[in-house]
């Protein structure tokens, strides 16, 4: 028998585990059965055995954020969530195009030539930074939006478990303000409504999950704009007579991975299964291994994760599974404070 408080902390371990399992199996063809998943590592990019991806390493910044205090969707937490992405991109092995387009469009708006003594850090202009701002992220969202014509891919629902645990204490009008924050984040590097809509649904499901144990993807429907209910409905039906092979070929674009994901935790009945059904769909599995994750693991709970991936778990910067357990419990403790 789970509690709420496991069930929260589930919801970030679920997400990590599932990224870190996915990450051996990224942009491969479906593995069926009876082929064993495996939390190997190695992929494109040679993970470590229960290393995470970019998926967790953008959460952890969420989390911290949470783990502070405050409200996560103030423009000062924005802020410093957007210093943080720009300053892990710079060295990060794996980032998404999407995000790594927005990101990079955020360094001085006319370049400085560095000179020393003139540096915060080594080679780079005192100007550096200024743009990295909740603001000018935004403006690049846009830029990057308008530039491609689409701006809808999964870079934003992978990483938005955390939140939830902002929202957890059962306070009035908590699900509106949770949604409202979920879009603000997802806005932050993606501009198109589908990913923020994606976001609300599922961080309003998780929220559900971790008081409930229910698993309830419907349920944030009202918390978007009401021109896109009916889709977004249609959209959760097509995923609930589905398997989450069926979204295989587009699982990179939000709503084919929310509705993998959710196909997965659906038809699971552990939180192994549904990270393993959604390794299964192959292609884009870290993503969808990580979304399913953060609401399988908020339905079951952090003890449901088997021993042995929970001990490898681990990854940016310099983390384990112990630490995403502590800065949980931080987040959980400053909400209620």
């Amino acid at each position: 028998m789970t509690n709420t408080h496991d069930r929260a902390v589930g919801a970030v371990l679920g997400s990590a585990a599932g990224d870190a399992l996915g990450a051996g199996y990224e942009f491969k063809p479906a593995v069926p059965e009876p082929t064993p998943i495996r939390m190997a590592g190695g992929g494109s990019f040679g993970w470590a055995p229960g290393e995470w991806t970019d998926d967790t390493s953008m959460a952890v910044p969420i989390l911290r954020t949470v783990a502070r205090g405050g409200d996560p969707a103030s423009e000062a937490a924005l802020d410093g969530l957007v210093a943080a992405w720009s300053s892990w991109a710079v060295n990060a092995p794996d980032v998404g195009i999407q995000t790594r387009n927005v990101l990079t469009g955020l360094g001085p708006r006319e370049p400085v030539p560095a000179r020393r003594g003139a540096c915060g850090a080594a080679g780079r202009p005192s100007s550096w930074g200024e743009a990295h701002t909740a603001s000018h992220a935004r403006a690049s969202a846009r830029q990057e939006h308008d530039y491609k014509g689409q701006s809808a891919g999964n870079g934003s629902l992978m990483r938005t478990a955390p939140l939830v645990l902002g929202y957890v204490t059962g306070a009035a009008d908590e699900e509106r303000e949770l949604a409202a924050a979920a879009r603000a984040i997802s806005d932050l590097t993606h501009y198109e409504s589908d990913a923020g809509d994606a976001c609300v649904l599922w961080c309003v499901a998780i929220r559900h999950a971790v008081l409930t144990g229910e698993l309830d993807v419907r349920r944030g429907l009202d918390l978007i704009d009401p021109s896109s209910r009916d889709v977004w409905a249609e959209r959760l039906t097509t995923a609930e007579q589905s398997e989450p092979v069926d979204f295989t070929d587009s699982n990179g674009w939000v709503v084919s991975a929310l509705q993998a994901a959710y196909a997965a935790v659906r038809r699971s009945d552990s939180l192994e299964d549904a990270l393993v059904r959604a390794v299964r769909t192959g292609n884009d599995t870290d993503t969808v291994a990580a979304i399913a994750g953060g609401l399988a693991g908020a339905v079951y709970g952090a003890s449901a994760l088997p021993a042995a991936w929970r001990e490898l778990l681990h990854g940016w910067p310099g983390l384990r599974a112990d630490d995403l357990v502590a800065l949980s419990e931080q987040a959980l403790q400053a909400r209620r404070a």
